[in-house]
């Protein structure tokens, strides 16, 4: 378990510090200089190279969490640490949050309950409860029961983004990647997670957000083109484009720098891409100069290990 914890999280960090330095830089430039490595130090960010942004952090906060066991006030609690006190931060700033995601925190900060603090309204459905949540799939493995498994997940994606289509696409990503864990290949998981969406959320209080969810439920996201792949903040594109980079390509790092390539919320898109990429393909296949390259890459391992010792006791 602890190369498949630790090759996720090295997978969507390193994704996410790869995109940072060119966040919001449209496609027809990444096309022209396209990214093949770390760099740093350019706008809008300025950080180093290997520089890991809110969606790690956030992802970091919650798998320490899970190093004590499921709750949910401890998992609020430590984004709050992050957001007030710099916790599980790359360099000690806070230089990158979403808007939603500020917004909840400061309800929790505030003494909301993370039952209470998302953000429940149709526009808020931005990308950043699905880019923080893939630890919880280490957690999740030994939840039998499915009903059990989709409540925890709402719940996490709820401390921030509770409006149903952000729930359910945590729910997607997440059975995928539990598929993936389970031994299956890219394709059979892909199938295997779109029935088991399918089959469950029909007869679903969120069965009428289905609809929204049609290309990557009923159809195959890899057979777009990548004209009608979009990498802008919406929890919906977002999903569909990591999982567009993900079955087309063969490589971690060919999903990972097809994501950023992507421009846009180039970070966001090969974090979410790059922890199903690095969990699929093993740590061996993230090259060896990013991971050098990339910030706190010890404390990284370190927590991977600690996740593993707890879920193992």
């Amino acid at each position: 378990m602890s190369s498949n914890i630790s090759s996720a999280f090295l997978g969507f960090s390193i994704g996410d510090a790869l995109g940072v330095p060119v966040e919001f830089r449209t496609r027809a430039a990444l096309k022209k200089a396209p990214i093949t490595g770390m760099i740093g130090h350019t706008l809008p960010h300025c950080q180093p190279p290997g520089t890991w942004s809110d969606d790690s952090s956030l992802a970091f906060c919650l798998a320490e969490s899970l190093c004590n066991g499921y709750n949910l006030q401890d998992i609020a609690s430590r984004m709050c640490q992050w957001r007030m006190e710099k916790y599980w931060t790359p360099h000690g700033s806070v230089f990158d949050i979403g808007g939603t995601t500020n917004s909840s925190i400061h309800r929790l900060v505030q003494g909301v309950a993370p039952t209470q603090s998302g953000g429940q309204h149709e526009y808020e459905n931005g990308n950043g409860s699905l880019m923080r949540i893939l630890p919880l799939v280490f957690y999740l493995e030994k939840v039998t029961s499915i009903d059990k498994r989709f409540e925890i997940i709402h719940e996490v994606s709820g401390i921030t983004h509770a409006h149903p289509r952000s729930k359910l696409a945590c729910s997607i990503y997440l059975q995928f990647a539990l598929h993936l864990l389970s031994g299956l290949n890219l394709s059979q998981a892909y199938q295997k997670t779109q029935q088991d969406i399918l089959a469950y959320y029909q007869n679903h209080p969120y069965q009428k957000e289905l609809v929204h969810f049609q290309r990557i439920l009923q159809q195959d996201i890899s057979m777009y083109p990548e004209d009608q792949i979009f990498s802008d903040t919406y929890v919906i594109h977002t999903l569909e484009a990591s999982f567009w980079c993900l079955l087309l390509n063969h490589t971690y790092s060919s999903v990972v720098l097809t994501a950023v390539e992507l421009g846009d919320d180039t970070d966001t898109t090969a974090a979410i891409a790059g922890g199903l990429a690095g969990l699929y393909y093993g740590e061996k296949a993230i090259p060896e100069e990013w991971k050098e390259t990339l910030a706190r890459k010890q404390d990284i391992l370190d927590l991977a290990n600690r996740l593993e010792s707890s879920l193992q006791a």
